[in-house]
C-alpha cells in the first residue's frame, strides 16, 4: 500500500485551523498523545498574541520547546534572529519540517528537554549557544506552548542555571500559572511562587480556554510572561540552595513552621534550636510556611540552611 499523499504546504492562517490539523494528522498517520502533553494551539490570534508577548527581534536566539506541527516555529522565525526548537516526539518531527519549510535560522532538536528531572539536556543547550553564536545573536528568550507534563520542571530549573535568558514567554496549565504569580497566605502560594518571584517578575498575559486546543485538555491554561531580575537574584546568592531549602520546607505544608524545621527531611533539628533560631529572626513559630513573604523565606534559608553547611 502506497504512503497517504501529504498535503500541499499550507498558508499561515490555513495550518491553524481544527480541520487543517486533523486531515494533517491524517495524512502522516499521527494522532495526539496525551501522556506527552501535546495539545495544539488552532487559533492564529493566540500565537500571534505569544509573538508580541515576545517582542521579537532579529538579535534573539530562541528556545522553543514542544515544536509539534511547527506553526509557532515558523512564526517565531520569521521574526526572531534564530530558533532552536527541541521536540521529543519523532513522529512529529516531518510535520514541523515541511511547514518551516527551507528557514535557515531553525535548528530541530529531537530528544528531551530535561536530561532528569533536575537537569537540563545539555544538547539541547549547546545548539541554542551554536545557533546564538551563528546569527550573533546577543539575547535569549524561551518562546513555547509548554506541555504540561514539563512546565514547572523546564522554567524551574532554567531560572537556576542563571542562563542570560531576557524573558519567557510560555503556555502553561492554569494552575501552575496561579501559583507562580501567587502573593503569600493565599490558597495558591507554596514552593514555586517563592522560586520563581525570588528571581523574576511574572505576569499572566491572558488566560485561554480548553476550546483553543486540539485536543480540548481538562483544564483551562495561560499565557505567561517571566522575566528575571538581576537585583532579586543577586538578594537570593545560591538559587540551587534555596530551591532545596523549598522543597524540604514544603514536604511539611500541612505542618506549621516549627513541626517542619524539627522534622526536617535531611535529618531531625533539635526543637530548642529552633525556637530560638525562629524567635530571633521574629517569625511565629505557629504560622505555616505560605503565610511567609520571600524575605521572610530567605532569613529562613540563611538560617537553617546556610551556605557551605
Amino acid at each position: 500500500m502506497s504512503a497517504p499523499e501529504k498535503p500541499a504546504k499550507p498558508t499561515q492562517a490555513e495550518r491553524q485551523t481544527l480541520t487543517y490539523l486533523r486531515r494533517l494528522f491524517d495524512a502522516f498517520g499521527l494522532e495526539a498523545k496525551s501522556k506527552l502533553g501535546q495539545n495544539f494551539l488552532i487559533d492564529l490570534n493566540l500565537l500571534d498574541l505569544i509573538v508580541r508577548a515576545a517582542e521579537l527581534d532579529r538579535t534573539d536566539a530562541v528556545l522553543e520547546v514542544g515544536t509539534g506541527t511547527g506553526s509557532l516555529t515558523a512564526r517565531l522565525a520569521d521574526h526572531a534572529g534564530v530558533v532552536t526548537t527541541v521536540e521529543v516526539d519523532k513522529s512529529m518531527q516531518p510535520v514541523a519540517q515541511q511547514i518551516v519549510g527551507d528557514r535557515k535560522n531553525v535548528r530541530f532538536v529531537l530528544g528531551d528537554c530535561l536530561a532528569r528531572k533536575n537537569e537540563l539536556n545539555p544538547e539541547m543547550l549547546t545548539v541554542w549557544d551554536e545557533m546564538a553564536a551563528a546569527f550573533d545573536c546577543t539575547r535569549r528568550k524561551l518562546v513555547a506552548n509548554l506541555p504540561y507534563v514539563i512546565a514547572t520542571p523546564l522554567v524551574s530549573n532554567l531560572l537556576i542555571a542563571g542562563l542570560p535568558i531576557e524573558r519567557m514567554v510560555v503556555m502553561v496549565q492554569w494552575e501552575i500559572a496561579e501559583r507562580m504569580r501567587a502573593e503569600a497566605g493565599t490558597k495558591d502560594y507554596n514552593a514555586l511562587s517563592v522560586l520563581v518571584q525570588s528571581v523574576a517578575d511574572v505576569e499572566v498575559v491572558r488566560k485561554v480556554l480548553p476550546s483553543n486546543f486540539y485536543p480540548r485538555p481538562q483544564v483551562d491554561s495561560a499565557i505567561v510572561k517571566i522575566v528575571p531580575n538581576a537585583e532579586k537574584r543577586a538578594k537570593v546568592g545560591d538559587v540551587a540552595r534555596f530551591r532545596a531549602f523549598l522543597r524540604d520546607l514544603y514536604v511539611h505544608r500541612r505542618k506549621n513552621l516549627r513541626q517542619a524545621l524539627t522534622g526536617w527531611p535531611a535529618g531531625r533539628k533539635d526543637k530548642d534550636e529552633v525556637d530560638a533560631k525562629l524567635k530571633e529572626l521574629g517569625i511565629d513559630g505557629t504560622l505555616r510556611s505560605e503565610a511567609l513573604d520571600i524575605d521572610q523565606h530567605l532569613r529562613l534559608c540563611a538560617a537553617f540552611m546556610p551556605a557551605g553547611a
